[in-house]
């Protein structure tokens, strides 16, 4: 006697269900048609292109700086005199003639206070440290980076030598960023067509395009700012361009 009940309610579940398919169809279908109006009736449509190039680096500097302390001046000027005939022979080795080396840059070294206050009252000086900074650059990459690799060697012969790492930069980025800003506008075209397309329209010339910031970043890296990000720690790079363009539909 409780069967008829039982499918009444199963009968009653299911055609809720089949409603609220219905309905999510309904409106569905009123959204896709809104924006089909609205692509109609529009004259101008705004869409953004974007493109990339993955390039390598072809211009690249070492930077290292070293130091020495003394007593006397005498003393660490005589041991920075050694430590630059070890670098100098160091570069000629590995037919470097090109390197810079900076001017010398003098600190004195001023005693502690007993109380920890700063230095003594008297502001004498107890010793003097010399520091010199060398940098190399080339269109020669992998010489500047097997330099880098290599100057540990300085180290083991008593050298205090900071390594500052490299600058890697790509000197046809202004070429580049050119055709990407071409490719961007041409990939910004295909969208508006591909949009237009589902209101029957068709685009026609450019009205206007704005350049978005590059992004200038190591290969696979998603960083990107406001200002525009301009990597010069990666060898390998990718450049990315972005065009807000505006076209007429027809």
């Amino acid at each position: 006697m409780e069967k008829p009940v039982i499918m009444n309610r199963i009968n009653f579940v299911g055609l809720l269900v089949g409603l609220s398919l219905a309905c999510g169809l309904i409106i569905s279908a009123v959204q896709v048609t809104r924006v089909w109006l609205h692509i109609a009736d529009s004259q101008v449509i705004n869409v953004t292109g974007a493109a990339r190039e993955d390039i390598v680096s072809d211009k690249a500097t070492w930077t290292g700086s070293f130091e020495v302390e003394g007593e006397k001046m005498t003393d660490a000027q005589k041991k920075l005199k050694e430590d630059l005939a070890k670098i100098q022979l160091f570069l000629n080795t590995r037919n470097i003639t090109n390197a810079d080396i900076s001017t010398i840059t003098i600190q004195r070294i001023k005693p502690r206070s007993n109380n920890g206050m700063g230095e003594d009252s008297h502001d004498k000086t107890v010793g003097y440290r010399l520091r010199q900074t060398v940098w190399f650059t080339s269109s020669d990459v992998q010489q500047v980076v097997d330099l880098q690799k290599q100057s540990g060697l300085l180290v083991e012969e008593g050298v205090q030598l900071d390594d500052h790492g490299i600058y890697f930069v790509y000197t046809k980025s202004a070429e580049a960023k050119t055709e990407l800003l071409a490719a961007a506008t041409k990939n910004a075209r295909y969208r508006a067509e591909q949009i237009a397309s589902q209101g029957g329209r068709k685009i026609g010339g450019l009205r206007s395009a704005r350049m978005g910031v590059f992004q200038i970043t190591g290969r696979n890296s998603n960083e990107t700012s406001a200002e525009g990000v301009n990597d010069t720690t990666s060898r390998e790079k990718t450049i990315r361009a972005v065009v807000s363009a505006s076209f007429t539909m027809e």
